[in-house]
């Protein structure tokens, strides 16, 4: 087997989808018959499994074409060793895993298990992985994963195979446990052909066929099969049939080791053939290993190697002596992942390694699955680079879509689409699939960007923010300042407080000088880095009225923020929308998945177009107080309040750039988001930054702009709600106006206000001005869980530390008193009247 070249293992970093979118078919098309056709590429443990879901489901017409046998197939979930560890920091990944291991549990085979629920034991050799573990616990706890932390001695009494020395603590989930993949594959295929479904073995795919933008078939070496719908749940392969589709699967096979040691006397009459494991299965993440037992040996899987990806083009055949997923096992690789797992488990002395592979699996650049529709395709889905921790729970939500249309957990994360056009290069994809494999036990902080390949993507300013020493970190390819070393001798910077060691990476305190000056001078954003589309066309105000919550029907001038909704009234993203023409409109959106969404529902008569401008666009945001005062001598154009209002639209000259004008502001304070081509943009910035200077005028970053919006109360799309929140629980009420007319998730909110809505999206203000928490965190209501934070931040304009939270509806009133754990600590908060800094909007609108 041949590997492809990859840098070596690269040192760690510094210690330190939208949703989903719905099939609907666009005006004009015909909707999928109730009994559609689908084929089903690949019968590992994600074909199975979505095989179950979707018979279960109705859509019993099902066929699952596998290129090796059934179903030890030769793929990753052959020889996947099966730990089943839920705790994840996203809740999409934690859910899927929380399923399957509720699924799995409930199946056997035979008389088999299909899952044991052994426990899971993370344990801690160094300090910074203790305190690790005490945020898992809390990320489990958010989750709803019940979980508790471990003294040494615990661990030890729970894995007697562990060095008492060497543990410093653990981190246990008495549901976690062992899968085996083969055995749950079958019995889920069992029951899905009782249900209709047909499984052929021994179909290698060699086309996807196609009319008129929509999948018809699938063909392969035996037959061709018509189809209306077809998942590619191929695995490592998934590129390979993506490319049939005209589709780029962005994954990257890599290698894994994984070993198993000589008869471990230690073991000896512990375990039966049947039962094959009893103590929890353990990780040293520490160290990049994890152990599971097989009966009298113990099982190593290891990260702790140079990344290893594999080519395609030479991997073996299904169906041979050696399955085309496990590849010569180099000892070289693993001498030191043995050193280390003897000194954990120091039983092992008197063994040694008896067997080895290398196996296949897939690796993502962001280390989510690959789920959705083809964007070119109708028709042609994938689920992809899933892993058996999160099977069941992957193919339960790609039932959901495909025969509801929408999937009950949000998919954002996860979506095929969520990709800049940058990010699908082949060797952007390679690079930092290696690099998620080189960090999938490190501990990774949540605002740690990947290193390289970096810069993929700057705005116009870029030359003048390095001038002015910004510190970058990255989003969507975008370099983004978060604060400017040059704002390090600002009066403000000296009375910024500290905070703790955790949310102090990735900080400065200059950003709070920054956002103390926005508050009382003039700040200048770059604000480039959001998506900006054009939507044009005679039938641009319909569609946009039809797909989003508020009225949009407004004289040319105006701009509106509102919503999109899913078919259950869920917010699959926020949009500014201005009308720059009667049928023009700039739509200030969120990422590509709102292209995606706006794309998919264009009508079939040509009357709209929608044009992704962000590219050849960029966008200084210009706040503050005195604003006005550094843009009005630049214009002859009134930016005066009553010449300009609020949420207005004008094309202006500054100086010499031609700009679109729109008064808005996600901080606070008075001022404009001001557009201009790409070519224009340093003179943009260097007439702003001139004329600014007698004002005090400063750059300011993401750091500062995500204080400022808190104190305000406004919401972060993907961060603070999702598809999975409808617009009342949110507080996002006011952007919907349901007597304007039919709008797409309009039905699922008759009847529901923000006083019936069982949740609601809280403000909080901790006790303690400088216990800053970072979010995700629990938050406990009466001693008990209730809830969990979303984003949090320092407030500098009211000295107080703020963070946003998801609470039942009876929690949520102010004055409420509640707990949020950061790092094993209880940190007392109190619910809050938002927004929290000029609750009358005087500050904006003078």
């Amino acid at each position: 087997m041949q590997l492809v070249n990859c840098p070596g293992r690269s040192r760690r970093r510094n210690a330190g989808r939208p949703p989903a979118v719905p099939q609907l078919p666009p005006e004009g098309t015909d909707a999928l018959t109730v009994q559609p056709k689908v084929v089903i590429v690949g019968a590992g443990i994600v074909g199975c499994a979505l095989s179950d879901e979707l018979t279960a489901r109705g859509w019993t017409d099902v066929t699952v074409l596998e290129q090796g046998p059934l179903f030890a197939t030769g793929g990753s979930s052959s020889h996947a060793p099966g730990l089943v560890f839920q705790t994840n920091p996203s809740k999409t990944m934690t859910e899927f895993a929380s399923y399957t291991v509720r699924k799995y549990s409930s199946l056997t085979l035979d008389g088999r298990w299909c899952f044991r629920k052994l426990g899971g034991l993370e344990v801690a050799t160094t300090p910074e992985r203790l305190a690790e573990l005490n945020r898992r616990h809390g990320l489990a706890t958010s989750w709803g994963v019940a979980g508790a932390l471990l003294d040494p001695d615990q661990c030890v009494a729970l894995h007697p195979l562990l060095d008492r020395d060497q543990v410093l603590g653990g981190f246990h989930v008495p549901t976690d446990g062992l899968a085996n993949a083969v055995r749950a594959g079958e019995a889920q295929a069992r029951r899905a052909i009782g249900r209709g479904a047909r499984f052929l073995a021994h179909h290698t795919v060699t086309g996807i066929e196609s009319a008129h933008g929509r999948v018809t078939a699938v063909v392969t070496d035996e037959d061709t099969f018509p189809a209306d719908v077809v998942v590619s749940c191929a695995g490592f392969w998934g590129p390979r049939i993506g490319r049939m589709a005209g589709l780029t699967v962005p994954l990257v096979p890599l290698a894994h080791q994984y070993a198993r040691t000589t008869p471990l006397p230690a073991l000896a009459g512990h375990n039966t053939e049947e039962r094959e494991a009893s103590k929890p299965i353990l990780r040293h993440q520490d160290r990049d290993l994890y152990y599971r037992e097989h009966v009298d040996r113990l099982g190593i899987g290891s990260y702790a190697h140079r990344p290893m990806p594999v080519d395609l083009d030479a991997v073996a055949a299904p169906g041979g002596p050696v399955m085309p997923s496990v590849l010569p096992f180099t000892e070289e690789d693993f001498e030191g992942a043995w050193a280390d797992s003897q000194a954990l488990l120091p039983a092992l002395a008197r063994t040694k390694v008896e067997e080895g592979f290398n196996g296949v699996f897939s690796f993502t650049t962001d280390g989510f699955p690959l789920l959705g529709e083809s964007p070119e395709l109708r028709g042609f889905w994938v689920a992809e680079a899933v892993w058996v921790t999160h099977s069941a729970g992957v193919a339960k939500a790609m039932a959901e879509w495909l025969v509801d249309g929408t999937p009950h957990t949000d998919l954002h994360e996860c979506d095929l689409n969520r990709f800049e056009p940058g990010q699908l290069a082949p060797s952007y994809v390679h690079r930092r699939s290696c690099q998620n494999f080189v960090e999938v036990y490190d501990i990774l902080h949540p605002l740690q960007p990947m290193e390289e390949p970096r810069p993929l993507r700057v705005t116009p300013f870029h030359t003048r923010q390095r001038e002015l020493g910004a510190y970058f970190l990255e989003a969507s390819g975008w370099e983004r300042p978060h604060w400017y070393e040059a704002n390090r001798d600002l009066p403000e910077t000296a009375g910024i407080p500290g905070r703790g060691a955790w949310a102090s990476r990735y900080w400065s305190p200059i950003a709070g000088a920054e956002a103390l000056a926005t508050r009382a001078r003039v700040a200048m954003y770059d604000m480039t880095a959001l998506k900006r589309l054009e939507v044009t066309g005679p039938g641009s105000l319909a569609l946009l009225q039809y797909l989003t919550t508020n009225q949009l029907d407004k004289p040319v001038g105006s701009v509106t923020y509102t919503l999109l909704l899913d078919p259950t009234g869920g917010v699959r993203s926020d949009l500014t929308v201005a009308r720059l023409g009667r049928d023009r409109f700039q739509v200030g959106a969120n990422g590509p998945l709102d292209l995606d969404w706006l794309t998919r529902h264009l009508p079939a008569d040509g009357s709209v177009q929608v044009r992704d401008t962000t590219a050849g666009t960029c966008c200084i945001g210009l706040w503050g107080p005195l604003a006005r005062d550094l843009v009005q001598p630049l214009t002859d154009t009134d930016f005066s309040h009553r010449g300009f209002g609020y949420f207005k639209a004008k094309r202006a000259y500054l100086g010499n750039v031609p700009v679109t004008a729109m008064r808005l502001s996600y901080v606070g304070e008075l001022g404009w988001e001001l557009y201009t081509t790409a070519d224009h943009g340093q003179q943009l910035w260097d007439t702003l930054w001139t004329a600014g200077q007698p004002l005090g005028v400063v750059a300011a970053g993401r750091s500062a702009f995500n204080s400022l919006r808190l104190e305000k109360g406004y919401r972060a799309w993907g961060t603070d709600l999702t598809a999975e929140h409808n617009p009342y629980e949110a507080g996002l009420g006011f952007a919907v106006r349901m007597d304007k007319g039919d709008f797409l998730g309009r039905d699922a909110l008759l009847g529901t206000t923000e006083e019936t809505v069982p949740r609601r999206l809280a403000c909080l203000v901790l006790d303690d001005p400088r216990a800053v928490v970072m979010g995700r965190e629990p938050v406990y209501v009466d001693g008990a869980p209730a809830g969990y934070v979303t984003s949090a931040a320092y407030g500098y304009s009211i000295n107080a530390a703020i963070a946003y939270a998801w609470l039942p509806r009876a929690a949520a009133d102010p004055g409420r008193r509640v707990e949020v754990e950061y790092f094993g600590e209880r940190l007392p908060a109190t619910v809050t009247q938002e927004p929290l800094f000029d609750p009358t909007m005087t500050r904006i609108r003078r």
